[in-house]
């Protein structure tokens, strides 16, 4: 039997009091060590980014200078081998605008109306295997890909730009979905309620209230899209026909940056693998670029 305290309390009430104690100490302490882990994944994040932008620089910076950025820049010829040799990126930098553009127009209205269907329109029943589905594309290696494209593009429409575009425009779609359906699904329903209560109908309800409203994530998709066109690198490979030229026409062969650096690395050496770095050193600056400037675009609209 317990004995009373000076006060009223009771040595029960005591020993409780120092357990909720101790128990705050150890949540207090598990918060404290889950924070320091937080803060160094972090850390380490931004080291690897900074790592990797270093090395970059103090490695293709160099032949900026020696080759001198116009004619490395805007230079129609790319012949390492040749005497003496030419190193313009102009046909590889067109090269990827082109089966980038390609890309973004055939995947992006796909990928935001399947966004559209699975969030607003598809039953149930049709979700629990179209989604996996989607999802499944996100998992297929690049040079899957690549062989799919070989048989079922190539025979159709050639080594070219356009069959480039197509084959990342079905890469490019699970992300643009996945991410497209989750920022339409963010959209508070009374959005769409009030729509109906003014008197739209379900799909324009949809497509003048929700997707302008989901715009923000919407973009993220396109962003990220845009990313994964532009550092594909096995498909484009297989289907591109990879002729350093710039491009006359879709349905015409074209190298991108990413295929050049992995083409001619193997046996690059000297002034040719600095060439090749400082042609990775464009292409992390253009995805800095589109970045930055999604942002900006980001933070206005908000």
């Amino acid at each position: 039997m317990n004995s009373g305290w000076p006060g009223g309390y009771l040595i029960s009430d005591y020993n409780n009091s120092t357990l909720e104690n101790k128990k705050k100490k150890i949540v207090k302490r598990r918060e404290r060590v889950a924070a320091y882990l937080f803060f160094i994944s972090a850390a380490v994040s931004v080291l690897a980014v900074l790592l990797i932008c270093a090395f970059l620089f103090a490695s293709g910076a160099p032949v900026f200078g020696k080759i001198g950025i116009f004619n490395f820049l805007f230079g129609k010829e790319w012949s390492p081998v040749d005497s003496p040799a030419s190193f313009g990126i102009l046909p590889m930098i067109a090269g990827s605008l082109y089966v980038t553009s390609v890309a973004l127009a055939a995947g992006l209205p796909v990928g935001i109306l399947t966004a559209i269907f699975l969030a607003f329109c598809c039953p149930q029943k049709i979700y629990k295997i179209l989604k996996p589905a989607v999802d499944l594309l996100a998992g297929i290696p690049s040079v899957v890909y690549g062989f799919f494209g070989m048989m079922a593009i190539v025979p159709l429409t050639g080594n070219s730009i356009f069959s480039a575009g197509i084959l990342l425009g079905i890469m490019i779609l699970p992300v643009v979905a996945g991410i497209s359906e989750s920022a339409l699904r963010a959209v508070p329903r009374e959005y769409y309620e009030g729509a109906l209560a003014l008197g739209a109908g379900h799909y324009r309800s949809i497509f003048y209230v929700l997707l302008p409203a989901a715009k923000s994530g919407v973009l993220a998709a396109a962003v990220l899209g845009l990313g994964r066109a532009v550092g594909e690198t096995m498909a484009v490979i297989m289907v591109a026909g990879n002729q350093a030229r710039l491009p006359v026409s879709l349905f015409k062969g074209a190298r991108t940056l990413t295929s050049n650096i992995v083409l001619e690395m193997g046996y690059a050496a000297g002034l040719h693998r600095e060439a090749l770095i400082g042609t990775g050193v464009v292409l992390f600056v253009f995805v800095l670029i589109v970045n930055i400037s999604f942002s900006v675009i980001k933070r206005k609209r908000l």
